[in-house]
């Protein structure tokens, strides 16, 4: 007797075929419960694995030109009450709630819920307490119940009334499935004019009822966000085994008007090979937030470290360091990558030279006019951004320094003011008078902070991996490959949504610690060579 899971993969099958979608090299199973399902290679004859036609991908167009969607849809946007992404979700609610949808085989094969944050349980949502998706998640959280009471439950009400569906109910949780289906699946697809405007394609600087959405039209390709049903159960792999192309004349599938996944190697992968795509570099902050999962040992796992912008007002002289931090157009938030690492005082091998040489080539900024201040010894050892370092300079300014970069940039402006100033240039004045000894001790404090904030409730890194040592993911592929689920000796089973909050934790917690060591360090040489 066929499962639940088989039931309901055999009906989407018969749903692709039908809406003309082509398994050439690949085949859709199940993989489990943290992946849900995927595609796998099935042939070793093509490297074109699937076709999808682009008029079964749900875009904003398909929502404008839906016989009981359009007219409203159409009024709000040209009012500017919805855009391109609310189209998109409102779609999957309507799709949702319809008794007779005509995509219910492919809606149901979307799973129920989701692995981000604002799925979680309260308990494993504790578990990310001091981190920034903690503070994220809660704000986001907010902001959509707004936007679901204030835009969404009457909008959806009215169109399910026009449905003919006046008992249905939209609930929260409804916006909440549809707003992660649209973020965990959602591609920005490059669409051919032709295909977008087929009937006016002969026709230049060509204006249309859904410009909207696109604005003004001139290129030949046009980029929309939308689900494209096939290629979207792709899982995310660091390297990828096939990629997705469109195919606006046939040539490369022999489908007009398509979207088609290729493998990325000479030739198709091979037989039973799940078949990947890449979701870009990013780190399990950016994954578990978006995407509802995280790699452990990411290579491409960052560090956020920001200084408030409110916070700003409360420093001494604070209307003079806002004016100059605007002046130099500088960056009071950065992402510090882990690779950044392999270039500094203590470079590990977390990543390739290719990264260390292209963040290198624009790391010594234009210094002052003056030469009272020689450059450090220790610049080329540096990992933080200069963008954040004049930032840091200007917040940690003393009095007598606010002065001198006052009279430096006077001399350039000159008595009449008859120049403006260049953001490098108040750069240069600032790390003229301030040298980088207050920057990096600020610095320090941030991250100290930091690290203090991620350790408090949960412990350490070390007791991160501790921890993660004595449990295991039910049903998920945490499990040690030799151990037993039936062997009380692997641990204690946890959630998926628990271990990823742990690894996730972890990694920040060991990127804060070794960011935090660089900057002690600069620091200290720092200080050293002011003396």
């Amino acid at each position: 007797m066929a499962t639940q899971k088989e039931t309901k993969l055999d009906l989407f099958l018969q749903w692709l075929q039908v809406n003309r979608v082509e398994l050439r090299g690949c085949e859709i199973k199940y993989c489990d419960s943290n992946k849900g399902f995927g595609l796998f290679s099935t042939s070793t004859a093509s490297d074109v694995l699937l076709v999808v036609p682009l008029n079964l991908a749900i875009t904003p167009m398909r929502v404008l030109d839906d016989p009981l969607m359009g007219p409203i849809c159409r009024a709000k946007l040209k009012e500017g009450e919805v855009d391109d992404r609310f189209l998109i979700i409102l779609f999957l609610i309507l799709e949702r709630l319809r008794s007779k949808s005509l995509w219910k085989p492919y809606l149901d094969m979307i799973p129920r819920s989701f692995g981000s944050p604002l799925w979680f349980t309260d308990s494993e949502f504790h578990e990310l307490k001091g981190t920034t998706i903690y503070q994220a998640t809660i704000l986001q959280k907010k902001s959509l119940h707004d936007v679901f009471e204030d835009k969404v439950k009457d909008l959806v009400k009215q169109l399910l009334i026009l449905d003919g569906e006046p008992e249905s109910e939209v609930a929260f949780e409804d916006f909440l499935w549809a707003n992660s289906v649209f973020w965990t699946r959602a591609l920005n697809i490059p669409l051919p004019r032709t295909f977008v405007f087929p009937e006016e394609c002969e026709k230049p600087n060509v204006s249309s009822a859904v410009n909207g959405v696109l604005n003004f039209v001139e290129a030949e390709t046009l980029w929309v966000e939308g689900l494209v049903p096939g290629i979207d159960f792709c899982n995310h792999a660091l390297k990828a085994a096939a990629t997705w192309e469109v195919d606006s004349t046939g040539s490369a599938t022999g489908v007009p008007f398509s979207m088609y996944l290729q493998s990325v190697n000479q030739g198709p992968p091979g037989i039973e090979k799940e078949v990947t795509i890449s979701y870009g570099n990013k780190g399990n902050e950016e994954l578990l937030y978006l995407y509802g999962f995280v790699i452990e040992d990411n290579p491409d796992d960052f560090l956020m470290v920001h200084y408030p912008a409110d916070a700003v007002q409360s420093v001494p002289f604070s209307d003079s360091k806002t004016q100059l931090l605007q002046a130099q157009k500088a960056e009071l938030r950065c992402l510090l990558p882990k690779h950044l690492l392999d270039r500094g005082f203590f470079p590990s091998l977390s990543s390739g030279s290719k990264k260390i040489d292209e963040r290198a080539s624009n790391k010594i900024p234009n210094y002052s006019w003056s030469g009272q201040r020689k450059i450090p010894s220790y610049v080329d050892k540096l990992v933080f951004p200069e963008e954040f370092l004049t930032s840091l300079r200007t917040i940690a300014m003393q009095e007598n320094e606010l002065f001198k970069v006052k009279s430096l940039l006077e001399e350039l402006v000159g008595n009449e003011g008859e120049r403006e100033l260049s953001d490098d240039e108040v750069r240069a004045a600032v790390w003229e008078a301030c040298g980088d000894a207050g920057a990096f001790q600020l610095l320090v404090d941030m991250l100290n902070t930091k690290l203090i904030d991620l350790e408090e409730g949960s412990g350490t890194e070390e007791s991160d991996s501790e921890l993660l040592n004595k449990t295991y993911v039910r049903d998920g592929p945490a499990l040690p490959i030799s151990a037993d689920k039936e062997d009380s000796s692997v641990g204690e089973a946890i959630s998926k949504n628990r271990w990823a909050s742990i690894v996730y934790r972890r990694g920040q917690k060991q990127l804060a610690r070794l960011f935090l060591r660089e900057a002690e360090q600069a620091l200290q040489l720092c200080l050293a060579e002011e003396c």
